[in-house]
């Protein structure tokens, strides 16, 4: 086969769209002349490979249509969606580049509408901006454009369209604009990137609704929600990364447990020393990158966003408050109306997981339930924007195979030390009567 950009998106247009994630990078390895940086690892997602045309870094995105799916759920459950992306994906690929390149960037427009490319955060001329209207034309479908700049700065960044743009972000197009500094004074051994963002993929539906401006659905990690999201591994010692970006419509506090982290940098590049903070959460605000280093410590920690609804999957919005009420007089009623229907929320709602897991409880087509999760010791019961890091001894440097649970030394897990509600004598507040 002859290598060229035409033949290159042939092959990776042969491929189906959930195999684009990470064997695309195979595939496009496989062609002369073509190289994938490896440097940054993108949960559940890829790296663009690139082209040397004359001592300029050539890439190639497609602005395409595609099928993805969020994650799968209970018994006969998924949920996939018709989304807009880049070359078979969303987010779309991570373009990895260095401080000082020269970069050329073809942008295909395969939509139905017109597009353009913003890319987020990065000093170049206003023409090359990619704002639709303002600083160029738009990308009329059919046609491809052509970016040039040279890199005048590092950091972690972003791509997005500024074309219709509640649309088709609300859709997924955007994906990782990152730039290595010309040296890295203190080397990073695992470097991961989590673009945060969310859904209104409406229960039955196949396409998210871009009206929504709060009741979404789905809170996302790369497209992804838990327990689809890949893990974040490390060997003990090793320094880490996670670059996390926000391209979704409310500020999220990102909070990982364990070994607390330092805020190193963000859009405007690693900081000096001295303006890093030591945080266990740090809220990444809307269109803001922030990169979060640490020392990796032995076990299971996790990683998520701390408002709790965003660690949710699909839940019933305007839905009546049924917390301490008595629902036995009417459950018989409802079942005779909806044969299956289960009383819920009287106690909490931990119980949901058990009855979607078990298939008692079937969701609207094409919805996930709202908490899902299997850890070492029970159900997790979380959805969204949650994931885990695992940090082993010795893993080996650089893999990324899973290593199952963390089994901890003895002695080390909470225990039961009794079943009796009454136990012992713990000191309460006293209130008048």
């Amino acid at each position: 086969m002859k290598a060229s950009r035409r033949n290159l998106f042939k092959l990776l247009g042969a491929l189906s769209p959930m195999a684009l994630l990470r064997p695309n990078q195979v595939a496009a390895e496989a062609l002369p002349g073509l190289h994938t940086p490896k440097r940054v690892r993108t949960l559940n997602g890829w790296s663009l490979p690139y082209r040397l045309v004359n001592g300029v870094k050539e890439f190639h995105l497609v602005a395409e249509e595609i099928e993805h799916e969020f994650g799968p759920g209970g018994p006969g459950q998924s949920s996939r969606a018709r989304l807009w992306g880049y070359n078979g994906s969303s987010p779309g690929p991570t373009i990895e580049v260095n401080e000082g390149d020269r970069v050329r960037i073809l942008v295909t427009n395969r939509l139905p509408e017109h597009t353009s490319v913003h890319w987020h955060g990065i000093l170049l001329p206003s023409g090359m901006d990619g704002v639709g209207g303002l600083s160029q034309p738009h990308i009329k479908p059919g046609e491809t454009y052509a970016y040039e700049f040279t890199l005048k700065q590092h950091g972690t960044h972003l791509y997005h369209p500024h074309a219709d743009e509640m649309v088709q972000m609300a859709l997924g197009m955007m994906g990782f604009f990152i730039i290595h500094p010309a040296s890295e004074p203190e080397p990073i051994d695992r470097d991961y990137a989590v673009l945060l963002h969310h859904f209104a993929l409406h229960p039955g539906t196949s396409r998210p609704d871009p009206s929504i401006m709060q009741d979404f659905e789905l809170w996302t990690m790369n497209s992804k929600v838990f327990p689809a999201i890949d893990p974040i591994l490390a060997a003990s010692g090793e320094r880490v990364r996670i670059r996390v970006a926000n391209l979704s419509m409310w500020n999220h506090p990102i909070h990982m447990h364990g070994p607390k982290f330092q805020v190193t940098g963000g859009d405007g590049g690693r900081w000096p020393r001295g303006q890093w903070r030591s945080e266990v959460t740090e809220i990444v605000g809307v269109g803001q990158t922030r990169d979060l280093e640490f020392v990796a410590v032995p076990g299971d920690w996790a990683f998520h966003c701390h408002m709790s609804h965003h660690t949710m999957n699909a839940m019933g919005h305007h839905v009546p408050n049924l917390l301490g009420v008595d629902q036995s007089g009417i459950a018989s009623g409802i079942r005779e109306l909806l044969p299956g229907y289960m009383a819920m929320g009287e106690n909490g709602m931990a119980e949901h997981q058990d009855h979607t897991d078990s298939g008692h409880m079937q969701g609207p087509e094409n919805t996930l339930p709202m908490m899902m999760g299997k850890g070492p010791y029970g159900n997790l019961e979380m959805g969204g924007m949650f994931t885990v890091v695992k940090v082993r001894d010795g893993l080996p440097k650089g893999s990324h195979q899973d290593p199952g649970w963390y089994q901890p030394p003895h002695g080390t897990v909470a225990k039961r030390i009794s079943s009796d509600p009454q136990f012992g004598a713990p000191t309460r507040v006293k209130r008048d009567a």
